[in-house]
């Protein structure tokens, strides 16, 4: 049995956490409804997607790079930290939409990760560096740069059908 590394275990139990949130979400719809001064059904929904979202991330971390994973992980929990500050900030001035931005980011946000990681390409996608120049630009070209053409390519058959 091989073991889990502790990036790949917190990267499921990010997704777990999700579950479970959601599944709070769902069930304590009305009190939360009551807290954040929204809708009970924008809860039910950002509930159902926490649900949807956590599951597919739990799955979904196994078979994609952890690099790819970590970004957007950090992605989300970036973007997670900014929508909570612009809720508090509007809830503290006196606006009524503090909850509304909150809770609607927990709508967007899950499936939209999880819609990530599913589509994300299987390779992990490294990001340029500044000494890295696109393919076909160095004034000296290396060995890899120069293809010999193609030697398994065979003429045409000659005709010998008679006509």
């Amino acid at each position: 049995m091989s073991r889990m590394s502790p990036m790949l275990a917190g990267a499921i139990a990010d997704g777990a956490f999700k579950v479970v949130l959601g599944a709070a979400f769902a069930v304590g719809s009305a009190w939360l409804a009551d807290l954040f001064g929204v809708e009970a059904w924008l809860v039910l929904i950002a509930g159902a997607a926490l649900l949807i979202g956590g599951g597919i991330e739990a799955v979904y971390v196994r078979r994609r790079p952890m690099a790819t994973c970590l970004r957007l992980m950090i992605g989300y929990d970036i973007g997670w930290a900014v929508a909570s500050a612009v809720a508090l900030v509007v809830a503290w001035q006196g606006g009524t939409a503090g909850g509304e931005i909150g809770v609607a980011y927990l709508v967007v946000a899950p499936l939209a990760l999880a819609a990530l990681l599913v589509g994300a390409a299987a390779a992990d996608v490294r990001l340029p560096t500044a000494d890295a120049q696109p393919p076909g630009t160095d004034v000296h070209p290396t060995t890899t740069d120069i293809r010999p053409p193609a030697t398994d390519v065979r003429p045409a058959a000659p005709d010998t059908s008679a006509a």
